[in-house]
């Protein structure tokens, strides 16, 4: 059902600007209305085959029409909105039929714009988004400690080695004390990510390198995925915690997104029996924060929402995510929600680029 809204909307959405594109005349005297339908139908199945060929030995063949199909996922969502706004002040043609075709052509040049600026942004490399948090409980002799958050990689045939290579080096130059990936770390093949373990195993922090499971690594196969973080020497989270050192306990559960998709039953055991101390607990998708700061964890880190990538696409996300990016407070609770290291789909960002978090804990004042 899920597959058949994705593409239904797909289509959809070829189908809108399609007809749109056709109704310009000065389009209509360069392109051919079969020439037109050409160029959609090869756009429309760039993606979906991509994803379909990389799972076989063509999977290397198959790049360049995944990178051309995801480029394009993001330029026709711009389109369609461009187009989409056009159409709501004009009545759809009817209220200033004489001024409709010069307004399309101005949203069709908007679009193109906004398409250039959010390629430029995505190819950039992530910023470095500093937090300090206060924490009640945090023993003194841990003040200043300084963990690295990385969430949604998202590493495969788009994202690879010389990427990855450079964003580690990034984290190891922070001198973490701790490394956290927020899930998604793989795209939804583990094929293409079982080379890049190396580079992941280059991650280097004292009290170790901690990961919790996204929906991409269940989409990917998430017992092997695990397998892959476990060779590269990540400890992954998946519904338990650990002690660090004494004092501050690390928990992570298995993406909620995942369970819900999956059907997956059971309550979280993560935060059960843990000794006193403060708790960074760790959960790919940024739900169930009530209930978490009720049981007393002190920082919650998500990821997920991407800030929705591509504005104004993250106010369809914010429908689902209220807590869509940044740095909140829930019944004393911190949550940061990183928008994202790397992107999914689309090398795009629009407006703001994709970052690492660098969180410094601090005793609270009142110790």
């Amino acid at each position: 059902m899920f597959l058949l809204i994705v593409l239904g909307t797909w289509t959809a959405m070829h189908l809108y600007v399609g007809v749109r594109l056709s109704q310009v005349p000065w389009l209509r005297a360069w392109v051919s209305t079969r020439g037109i339908v050409c160029v959609f139908a090869f756009l429309w199945a760039c993606y979906p085959t991509a994803r379909l060929l990389e799972r076989t030995r063509l999977g290397t063949a198959a790049r360049p029409l995944e990178f051309i199909g995801a480029e394009w996922m993001g330029v026709l969502f711009l389109i369609v909105v461009s187009l989409l706004a056009v159409d709501v002040v004009t009545g759809f043609g009817w209220l200033l039929p004489r001024a409709t075709t010069s307004l399309r052509t101005g949203g069709l040049l908007i679009a193109g714009l906004l398409s250039v600026i959010a390629i430029v942004q995505g190819m950039r490399e992530p910023v470095m988004s500093s937090h300090e948090i206060q924490v009640e409980g945090l023993p003194t002799e841990h003040d200043g400690l300084v963990l690295v958050y990385l969430s949604d990689l998202h590493l495969g045939s788009l994202l690879g080695e010389r990427w990855l290579t450079t964003i580690v080096d990034r984290v190891n130059a922070q001198d973490p004390r701790i490394i956290v990936l927020g899930g998604d770390v793989f795209d939804s093949s583990s094929r293409h990510s079982e080379a890049l373990v190396p580079a992941l195993k280059r991650l280097r922090a004292p009290l170790g390198v901690w990961a919790v499971t996204g929906n991409h690594e269940y989409y990917a196969g998430v017992e092997r995925c695990v397998e892959l973080l476990q060779n590269a020497e990540v400890k992954v989270l998946r519904d338990r915690w650990e002690e660090v050192i004494p004092g501050v306990i690390i928990a992570g559960v298995d993406d909620m997104t995942a369970r819900r998709q999956f059907h997956i039953q059971g309550r979280s055991r993560a935060l059960d029996g843990r000794p006193p101390g403060i708790t960074v607990f760790l959960s790919h998708t940024p739900w169930g924060t009530e209930e978490v700061a009720a049981a007393g964890v002190d920082l919650m880190l998500s990821g997920h929402t991407h800030n929705g990538q591509i504005w104004p696409f993250t106010y369809f996300v914010q429908t689902q995510y209220p807590y869509v990016s940044g740095r909140y407070t829930i019944g004393g609770m911190h949550l940061l929600v990183c928008r994202g290291t790397g992107t999914w789909g689309p090398r795009m960002r629009l407006w703001r680029r994709s970052e690492i978090l660098r969180i410094t804990l601090r005793p609270s004042p009142a110790q």
